[in-house]
């Protein structure tokens, strides 16, 4: 476009760049929520190996010990020697007991409620709340 003096201006003008403006939030609009759902899944995934981890570190106690550790002596059994077990080989994981990615304890008992000649071992989810339908445990098809 050519000024009054008979130079060229240069710049946008402010519809174009409102028009950019929009283009850049639809895309926003569209693509944060893609991603928001992948790392919600990858957190359920993340619960889902951690459970797994755990259930093969409960197995060893249980190999070594002839039973899995109690309610009460809970997941620490893994990582700490029980006072009233002899045959203790651990620890059973490396790094401490591990949160569930919501921040939160992995609830453990023994017997389980689902799994009655084992044990129940699961996380309430992204919620953090038991039940709702999002927790994730040792007893459903995952």
């Amino acid at each position: 476009m050519l000024s009054k003096t008979g130079r060229r201006r240069s710049g946008f003008t402010l519809i174009e760049l409102l028009l950019v403006l929009v283009i850049l939030a639809t895309l926003a609009a569209v693509v944060v929520p893609r991603f928001a759902k992948r790392s919600e899944q990858a957190k359920i995934t993340a619960a889902g190996a951690d459970i797994a981890n755990l259930e093969v570190a409960l197995d060893s106690f249980e190999v070594d010990t002839s039973r899995y550790p109690t309610t009460e002596e809970g997941l620490s059994a893994l990582v700490e020697q029980p006072s009233n077990v002899t045959t203790w080989h651990g620890p059973y994981i490396k790094r401490g007991v591990p949160k569930d990615p919501w921040g939160n304890g992995y609830v453990y008992t023994c017997p389980g409620t689902h799994n009655t000649s084992g044990y129940d071992i699961y996380s309430f989810g992204p919620d953090g709340v038991d039940g709702g339908g999002d927790d994730i445990d040792n007893w459903s098809e995952r």
